[in-house]
């Protein structure tokens, strides 16, 4: 039995040694994904060789099923993989040496089909894939070493997925800290939300930390209830729950120029308040956690049930009832399908209809052969999370990038989102083709990219076509006592009302009072128009770092968990700065903030999120794009590598 060479995360074990017969093992493959498997048995062999031309994916057809290549490309790879997968059995399971920087980037950059500069990325992906078994994030320094006198705690608010984390390193790094968190329980958005349906639109092995990979997922796109699952066993795993306080919630953060300190008001459950001093305040909070109700007159009126899915209501019986959802968006459209066969009737209120990435196995568990692979080929479970990490992220960013010459603009932005943009509208035709009707209030007239672009297997389609469904694209007027009413002057009389609708993610740190500097109020200073260096300091503001900060949200390229991993380790890097320095607080420099908040819009500006007019959430109450991060996700990762000084002042 060999050791796997990926042994940083706790949650994998030793490779299995291969036993199966020739033909078990032809069975696997039949289940493999198989853009990242030879790959893969290149670095477990060294034999380059095996990265063949002609089995060289398409990079312009990484997010089409198997990475576009052809029934007789995929049947060439299995047999090639089985033939190799027999050697390695027979000779006892014993891998080649760990392939060079030289070869590791050849494999690189045949898994993206070729066509990129992959030097840049070596490092990113050496570290995002822990090939060498390593956790390259994990802080370099100890404040035992740096600082060992220094009196030093941090507060963090929110256990969820960014909290943990942020914990995590505090404790690696030996930095005394205490995690407020308003419920009673890890897991943030996947504890709140429990909505039927309710699971993750990125791919497991992509939405996890680096350093806590599973091989055993049980399905491709995991549901709310493995993925709270996954977090307690984290916050069990690294110990963090011991430094936990639930059912806190945090009412203001003040800075104290005198002091150089933060005092922080928290009430616990039993009414108790409490003030607690912290050196650095970490905020945790998330971008989507305030549910959002829409703005429409008698909304308070309705005399029956309505809740929103944020907060799903489990005590209402849906049976028979007939049923009003107004939104579809992401929630919406996973949980339609769920209550859909159940209820008496349901109307759906839709202001504007998304586009959807046609994803085959969204619902599906993962196959027992791929398992088996996970479990038994040393490296293949690492270079499929890479094969994600690529055609879900940079490979794709130029799909939603303006074109400055290219006309029109309504309906797209440039070639490759014109053709992104007929291949989603072929997938609904296809969806639709028997219920011409439906089809035209389901088809998208803005860019793809402008709103979030949500996934579906068919059961939408399903949903809305049930005879007890009704799609409804007319504006509502009002709310009454007993439904809604559109702009046509119809009354929909229902029994219960479900919000669809989204969330305050325009309002960061809300609801918490926060006081910088000169006294200064951080919502006073934003004025509803949120904006930070990074995505994780704010001038005026010594010592607080935000994380899932403003413009650090991800459209069609990337994991919100890789972007917390890196603003994690800025602000890990920026403690080791004054703790190594003997400093007491930094604060960025207000040119140096602005200078980055100007490339940004900049940037955003020239992405179909931000040329488009359609309603969006990634838009502020003033129009500006304050949750997007418009750059590649390499840029991020090199620039949150370490703070620079010249960036702060340094505050004695």
């Amino acid at each position: 039995m060999r050791e796997s060479p990926f042994t940083s995360s706790p949650f994998v074990g030793e490779v299995e040694p291969i036993v199966e017969s020739d033909a078990e093992i032809r069975a696997a493959l039949a289940e493999a994904e198989v853009p990242p498997l030879l790959p893969a048995l290149a670095y477990l062999t060294g034999d380059l060789s095996l990265l063949r031309e002609g089995l060289r994916p398409d990079p312009l057809l990484l997010g089409m099923p198997q990475g576009g290549l052809t029934e007789d490309q995929l049947d060439e790879a299995r047999a090639l993989a089985l033939e190799v997968l027999i050697r390695f059995r027979d000779g006892g399971c014993r891998a080649a040496t760990t392939p060079s920087d030289a070869d590791i980037l050849k494999i690189m950059e045949f898994a993206v089909g070729g066509g990129s500069d992959m030097a840049p990325y070596l490092p990113l992906l050496e570290e995002e894939l822990a090939v060498r078994g390593e956790d390259r994030r994990a802080p370099s320094w100890r404040k035992a070493d740096v600082a060992p006198d220094v009196d030093f705690e941090v507060v963090i608010i929110g256990a969820g997925m960014s909290g943990l984390l942020a914990a995590h390193r505090l404790k690696q790094a030996g930095v005394r800290f205490v995690i407020y968190e308003k419920n009673d329980d890890v897991g943030g958005t996947w504890l709140e939300n429990s909505y039927p349906g309710c699971r993750v639109d990125n791919p497991n092995h992509n939405y996890s930390y680096s350093f806590a990979q599973r091989h055993d997922w049980p399905l491709h796109f995991s549901t709310q209830n493995v993925l709270l699952d996954y977090f307690r066993r984290c916050a069990d795993t690294f110990d963090l729950r011991e430094h936990i306080r639930f059912e806190s919630v945090v009412r203001s953060a003040t800075w104290s120029e005198v002091d150089r300190r933060w005092t922080v008001q928290v009430q616990h459950a039993d009414g108790r308040d409490e003030a607690i001093e912290a050196n650095a305040v970490v905020s945790a909070v998330g971008q989507l956690n305030r549910p959002l109700f829409p703005d429409i007159e008698g909304r308070e009126s309705f005399e029956g049930p309505s809740f929103h899915s944020a907060r799903w209501d489990h005590t209402i019986d849906l049976r028979d009832k007939r049923v009003a959802v107004i939104g579809t968006g992401a929630s919406a459209v996973q949980f339609i399908p769920e209550i859909a066969p159940n209820v008496g009737e349901l109307l759906v209120f839709q202001r504007t209809p998304p586009w959807f990435g046609p994803t085959d196995n969204y619902h599906a568990a993962v196959e027992p052969g791929l398992r088996w692979l996970y479990a038994h080929v040393p490296s293949y479970s690492e270079w499929n999370r890479f094969y994600i990490f690529w055609k879900m992220g940079d490979g794709v960013l130029a799909g939603v990038r303006v074109d400055p010459d290219w006309e029109p603009k309504d309906h797209a932005v440039g070639l490759f989102n014109d053709m992104l943009r007929q291949l989603l509208t072929a997938y609904l035709d296809a969806e639709f083709a028997d219920r011409p009707d439906l089809r035209e209030k389901v088809l998208p007239t803005y860019p793809p990219g402008a709103k979030r672009l949500l996934r579906d297997n068919g059961v939408w389609a399903d949903a809305l076509k049930r005879e007890n469904v009704e799609l409804i694209t007319d504006a509502i007027r009002e709310i009454t006592p007993t439904g809604v009413v559109t702009a046509d002057g119809v009354a929909h009389d229902v029994d219960v009302i479900i919000y669809g609708t989204g969330f305050q993610a325009s309002k960061f740190l809300t609801p918490m009072t926060v006081t910088g500097r000169d006294g200064v109020d951080l919502h006073e200073h934003w004025k509803g128009d949120a904006r930070a260096y990074l995505g994780v300091t704010v001038p005026g503001f010594p010592n607080l770092f935000c994380l899932y900060g403003p413009n650090t949200n991800i459209v069609i390229n990337g994991s919100i968990v890789y972007f917390s991993e890196c603003g994690v380790r800025y602000v890990l890097g920026c403690l080791g700065l004054l703790l190594a320095g003997g400093h007491r607080a930094l604060d960025v420099r207000k040119d140096v903030h602005d200078e980055f908040n100007q490339r940004v819009d900049a940037e955003n500006a020239l992405m179909a999120w931000g040329r488009s007019d359609v309603n969006s959430w990634y838009k502020n109450e003033h129009g500006h794009v304050a949750q997007n991060w418009p750059f590649t996700l390499l840029e991020y990762w090199q620039r949150t590598l370490a703070p620079d000084p010249d960036d702060y002042q340094l505050i004695d």
